[in-house]
Order: structure tokens, then sequence, then C-alpha cells
């Protein structure tokens, strides 16, 4: 196992694909650089290097192509390269109820020890906490940022150029004689800059960039007298970047717009007083204070009060949720009509919307097989142009006699025209709009390659409890034997009082709906294997399983049999005994979600097979199976379910695997997409490849819909970039075209495929 320093950088400027491809290249080749990622999209840079990297270096090295760079982390990872998404894991949860027809208690606490409960582990995360900038490192502004475009190195130049221009002309216009150097000296004014990181990016490994491409154009419109259109083109040029670094802005602003929904100040709570504090300044523990229709500082636990939050900001839900003393609340979420208090569980920079912010960057700097393929073949596609315009402009009048002013001209405009940053931003643009997209609807996408294998899944496995289930039993039924319905809840809720057992909370839960009140508890004991009995008002009262209560009281035949009949459904059944008499019962499952049906339908419905693969029991799998109308494979240990994923492969079938990510880690892995369901802080990031954040079995489809729609995205870029190009290479061969539409060829289609990958960022939810 190898241990590598990872290093992330926050790169400022870059606004198209040959500024990511530039930079990638400089820094693969600094000492100790043994890996490079970088986003245009997100303006991240990731490096894993070794002890002997001078990161002030690297550094110097960015700038010098006309960036800004800001470290943002350093850490130490082991195998970074490896896939990580079926050996660790992080939150989320899960258990399968091994029977359906026993409810048994073992030792003072009402351990009911008949059902089978996994294990909660949770692992930690890894912070990342922010470095300081590192020094001197703020350089060439290659497109705007933050603020109005005119405020910007890049829009100050181009107004200069564009400047520079109407004086040329009329200069020209009233002294003719001087017109050739009038537009000369305005064309070096925008040239000059460009030149420049030419030069750098040709010493830095990459002489084939736009610049230089640009460059050469320019120099040689220049060599035939064509002054006035070179100097009109190098103007377009940069219009044309700086459009690529708006555009490219607002697929950035569309990740950044979520991290600013955490408000910036908080209410904190100390010795009686309440104070406001900068929110990045809370520590965990810490008590704030959050008023109606303000949005909850940090990730926390509500020590008090009751509302309702909206939580669309985190998981795309619109419909509030009700939330009360002991439940968790995110960070950017919306407090409805109560005064809450909460206790801090995260810092600023481990919130879940920091976390979702972290994630997506991260996942952007993964390349998907298109865009990998895509930069491969800019490789060759590049050097091609090249040889090509060459061709053009030396082989007409070496061999037929040509005017050489007009094939030299006519190559030069080749030069334009076959620029790759339309193509090579084709994929990485629908990319990141898709990922961003995704992380607002509470879809989280591990990169490129998750995102694109999505769309051709075939098949997909889902675990049932905390997955098609709610996973917590809940009262489905209450059965008088000899008591009313009403009476049986009471008394069984009122021995079930202060127990934390996931069937005694689904009890005491249906009393305080139907508003019962419990009356007090005696002499109470937990009878091991059996249940629980005590006295309650007066009366001796037994609960527990019915194999338990045959042993205290005769159950008549037709009873049994309803008995029977609930265990068929998948349910557990607790018998009531009131003093020696059979006196009812309260049957319990794990019901579906409220959207599983749903979800499994569109699953269907897109032509993907369904199949839930769980730990429990087959009954009570059969029963959750025929409700929900899907193919059930039950009593499987972990490594059975990895074994039917495998088998399901072995079919010819792309398998997606959903799952809380912590039993189901096995099958994660052996899929060809891991699916984590989960919520809030716990949801299995570090487990699979995706992860649903709002834990709806609908965003199955979802992600499935929104790879689709990327792919479908992606071949429309790839179409309009390449379609332009050979439209105006026939036109510019054929003399109907020339300089100044090549450049408009080379910066509109780059323009056009961005916008067009940014209407990923409207997909409804």
């Amino acid at each position: 196992m190898s241990t590598d320093l990872q290093t992330r950088f926050r790169v400022g400027g870059m606004d198209c694909a040959s500024c990511a491809s530039k930079i990638d290249t400089a820094v693969r080749r600094m000492p100790g650089v043994e890996d490079v990622s970088v986003s245009v999209t997100a303006g991240t840079m990731s490096i894993r290097h070794d002890q002997t990297s001078d990161l002030d270096a690297i550094g110097k090295k960015v700038r010098g192509l006309g960036y800004s760079v800001e470290q943002l982390a350093g850490r130490q990872v082991d195998n970074p390269t490896s896939a990580n998404h079926g050996g660790a894991c992080c939150g989320g949860h899960a258990h399968d109820h091994a029977n359906g027809d026993s409810h048994t208690h073992s030792g003072p606490a009402h351990d009911h020890d008949a059902h089978d409960h996994d294990s909660h582990d949770h692992c930690k995360q890894d912070r990342d906490n922010r470095a300081a900038a590192v020094e001197g490192l703020h350089g060439h502004d290659h497109g705007p940022s933050d603020g109005p475009w005119w405020k910007s190195k890049k829009g100050r130049a181009t107004l200069l150029a564009g400047a520079a221009l109407v004086v040329a002309y009329v200069i020209g216009h009233l002294v003719p004689s001087i017109q050739l150097y009038a537009f000369a000296i305005a064309m070096l004014v925008g040239l000059v800059p460009i030149a420049r990181r030419a030069i750098m990016a040709a010493l830095a490994g990459t002489p084939f960039s736009i610049e230089m491409l640009m460059t050469i154009a320019a120099v040689g419109a220049l060599a035939i007298n064509a002054t006035e259109e070179a100097a009109a083109v190098v103007f377009l040029f940069l219009v044309g970047e700086l459009l690529e670094g708006v555009a490219a802005g607002k697929a950035r602003d569309s990740i950044k717009s979520l991290a600013a929904l955490v408000p910036k100040t908080a209410l904190l709570e100390e010795a009686g007083k309440t104070s406001e504090v900068q929110a990045e300044s809370l520590e965990i523990g810490a008590i704030i204070l959050v008023r109606p229709g303000d949005r909850i500082s940090a990730d926390g636990v509500i020590v008090s009060g009751e509302s309702a939050i909206n939580e669309a900001p985190v998981t795309g839900e619109s419909v509030p949720v009700q939330k009360n003393a002991g439940d968790s609340v995110f960070a950017g979420t919306v407090n409805g009509d109560a005064v809450l208090r909460v206790r801090v569980t995260a810092a600023a920079a481990d919130n879940t919307i920091a976390r979702v912010v972290k994630l997506v960057e991260e996942a952007q700097e993964s390349k998907a097989p298109t865009e990998r393929f895509i930069d491969r073949f800019s490789k060759y596609y590049t050097p091609g142009v090249v040889v090509v315009a060459a061709l053009v402009a030396l082989v007409p009048p070496l061999l037929w006699g040509a005017n050489w002013d007009e094939w030299i001209y006519k190559g030069l405009a080749i030069l334009l025209i076959g620029c790759p940053c339309a193509l090579v931003i084709s994929t990485p643009a629908a990319i990141a709009a898709s990922l961003s997209a995704g992380a607002r609807r509470g879809l989280l996408l591990k990169g490129g390659a998750v995102l694109e294998g999505l769309g051709r899944l075939t098949a997909v496995a889902l675990d049932k409890t905390g997955t098609l289930t709610e996973g917590k039993p809940k009262v489905t039924d209450i059965v008088s034997f000899g008591l009313s319905e009403p009476e049986t809840l009471r008394l069984a809720a009122a021995l079930e009082t202060g127990s934390s057992h996931p069937l005694a909370i689904a009890i005491l839960e249906r009393a305080t709906e139907n508003q019962i009140a419990l009356p007090a508890v005696s002499d109470a004991k937990a009878l091991g294997g059996k249940g629980v009995s005590a006295t309650v008002e007066g009366q001796s009262v037994f609960l527990g399983s019915a194999k338990a209560a045959s042993g205290l009281v005769d159950i008549p035949a037709a009873d049994q049999t309803a008995i029977s009949a609930l265990n068929d459904e998948g349910k557990t059944v607790s018998v009531l005994v009131v003093d020696g008499r059979l006196a009812g019962a309260i049957a319990m499952r794990d019901e579906p979600r409220a959207d599983a049906a749903d979800g499994l339908k569109a699953l269907k419905d897109a032509g993907v097979r369904v199949v839930m693969l769980t730990g429990d029991n087959a009954r009570t799998a059969s029963a959750i199976g025929k409700t929900l109308g899907i193919e059930v494979r039950a009593d499987l240990l972990p490594e059975d379910k990895q074994r039917i994923v495998g088998e399901l492969k072995q079919q010819g079938l792309v398998v997606g695997k959903v799952g809380d990510g912590i039993n189901d880690a096995p099958a994660l892995a052996a899929a060809d997409v891991g699916i984590a369901m989960g919520g809030g802080t716990d949801v299995a990031l570090e487990t699979a490849d995706a992860a649903i954040l709002h834990g709806r079995v609908g965003d199955v489809a979802r992600m499935i819909d929104l790879s689709q729609r990327t792919m479908r995205n992606i071949y429309q870029n790839i179409a309009i970039s390449l379609g332009l190009k050979a439209i105006f290479l026939v036109t510019t061969i054929i003399g109907v075209t020339g300089l100044w539409p090549a450049i408009l060829a080379d910066t509109g289609a780059t323009v056009l495929v961005t916008m067009n990958a940014l209407r990923l960022l409207r997909v409804a939810k």
C-alpha cells in the first residue's frame, strides 16, 4: 500500500478546457508530482505528490501560465487511486427483522433479542481545513470571477484592445498612409499578453495551445499585410475568451450558491445570554437559538422546540419536515414557525452543505470515459490541424502556382477554426452542470464516470430495511381478544415505557398519536427470551411473543389463526395477557417508504429490472415484495448479496446496488454503480459511488434520467463543435469565409456548447 500526499488548490481565472490542459501538463512535469486533476468548472486542482514536491514552485508555475493560485488543503491519504466504494463506510444504518412472529424481552432494558439489529458503525470523515494562501501566487486574471466582468483584468484588457481598434480605424480613415501601422499597433495591444501566455504554455509542455494558434494566425496576417483583420481577430478572440469566462462562471456559481445558503452569523446562547457570532466560529456542543424564518447556521440536534423545517436547500424536498427535540437539523435549512434551541454537532467546514460542495468539486475533477477519450483525441487533433493548415497554405502555391497571400490567409483561418476548445469543453461542461443540478436535489455523484455509468444501468438491486422501507417498525394492527383496542394499546404501551427497542418505540409512538394517557407501572420485570411483565392498576399484565403467551394462557384456534395470518403478512405480533386472560395483540411491521411503489414503477417503466436483496426472513421479505411488486431474494448474508450482484452481471446486465452503505458494502463494491441511501451527515458518502441524500426510492430513477439527459447533451455539444468546424473549414477553403468568421466559429462554438450544458441546471425535480 502506497502513502502519498494530496494537496488541493483553488485556481482562479480558468475559463475553458485549454486552461485545464495547460495547467495539467505543466504541473505534471514538476518534480515529485504523480497525478494531477484539474476542474475548470469547480476552479480547483488536486495534485498527488511525494515529500520532495515544492508547492511554492508548483504555484509559481501555474502563476506563470496566467492564473491565480490558493492552496486549500494538504492531507495524507492511503491508496488515493483505488476505488473507495466498498471497504470504508461512513454513516447510514439499517436493520433487518429476523423474525416475524416473536416479540421477546430480556434484560432490564427490555432488550428484544429475538430481533437481529445491525450495529451502527460510523467512520470518521477526513477534515480538509483551509490553509493559508500560498504567498505571492496572485497572477494574471484569465477571466471574470467575482464582480462584474468589466472590473476583471481580462475585461479591462478586452476593453483596451477594443479602444485601440477604434482608434486605429479613426486614424486609418484620417491618415490612410499610416493605416497599416495603426492596425498593427492595435493588434499588438491585445496580442502581447496572448503571446506571452503562448510562450509560457509552450515552455511548460503545451506548444499547441489556442494562444499559440492565435499568435501564429495574427503574426501571419501581419506578414501578408492583413493588419486590419489581424487586429479585429485579436479583439474578437479576447471577447470570445471573456464570454467563455462568463459562461464558465455561471456553471461555477451554481454550486457556490449552495454554499451561500449557510448564514454568516448565528445566535449563540451562553450562560443564559444570547449574542450574535460568526457561524464559522461555532464549536461542537455550542447551543444556538434559531428564530422562525431564520436559516439554521450549523448542523445540529434540536435541544428544545418543535417546528416545521424547510429542507429543500439540502435534500430537494419541498414539503417542510416536522422536527422535535432530539431530531437532527442541517445548516442552510429554514426554520418554520417556532423558536428552536439547537446543539451544534459539526464545525462549519464539516457541515452537510460544506461536505456536499466539497464532494461535487472533487467529483468535477474526476473525468468520465467520454471526457478522457476527447482529451486523448485532442492531443492528436490540434497538431493535425496545424499540419492541415500548413498544407493548405503551402501546397497550392508550390504545386499549382496559386497566390501565396490568398492561401496563407486560408491556412491562418484554418488554424483558428481548428482550435479544440469547444470540443474539449463539451463533456466537462455538461458533467459539471449535471453534478451541480443533482447536488441541489440531493443526488450526490462521485464524478463523471459515475454519472455516465448510471445511464447504462439495466438492473437495480435494492436493500429492504432502510431503503425500500422506513427502517423502523410501525404498529399496523391492534387486535381485540378480550379487551378493547384502545385498552390493549394503553396497557401494552404502559409496559414498554422506558424501552428503547424499535418495537417498543413503535407501540409508544402509536399511543402518543392516539393521545392515550399511560398508567403507572410497578414490579416491572424482563423475562429472558419471553417478554415483559408488570403490575398495572392492580392487574398482572404480560406482553410478549405468542409462543411465550401460550405458556400462560390457552389461545383459542380462531385467535391463533388470526395471529398466524398477521405473521404471514410479515408482521411481528406481541400478545397481551391480563390476569391470566388473553386480552389482545399488537402487530408491527417495517412499512414501505411512501414513495417506494412509485419509485420502483419509474425504474420498471425505464426498462430497468428491479430486485430486493435482504437478510430478513423470507416470509417478511415476501410480504413486502408482494406489496411493492418486486422480485425478492431473502435470508441473505452480505456475501450472498455480493454473489447475486455478480450473477446478475454475468447475465449481461449493468447492475446498480442501492443500500445503506454498511451491511451492503460488499455488494456495493461488486456492482457497476453503488448507491447509498441516507440522510444528512449520516449519508454514506465514502462508501458508494453515489448517494441519495433525501432517501427517496424515486431518486434512483431520477439519477438514471439525469445521466441519460447528460449524455444526450454531451452528444449535442460534440455535434455542435465538430459541425461548425466542418462547415467553416469548407467555406474557408472555397473562399467564402475568412479570419473573422473563423475566430467566431471557435469562440462562438465554445460559448454555444457551454450555454447548452447549462440547460442541465434546470433539470426538473
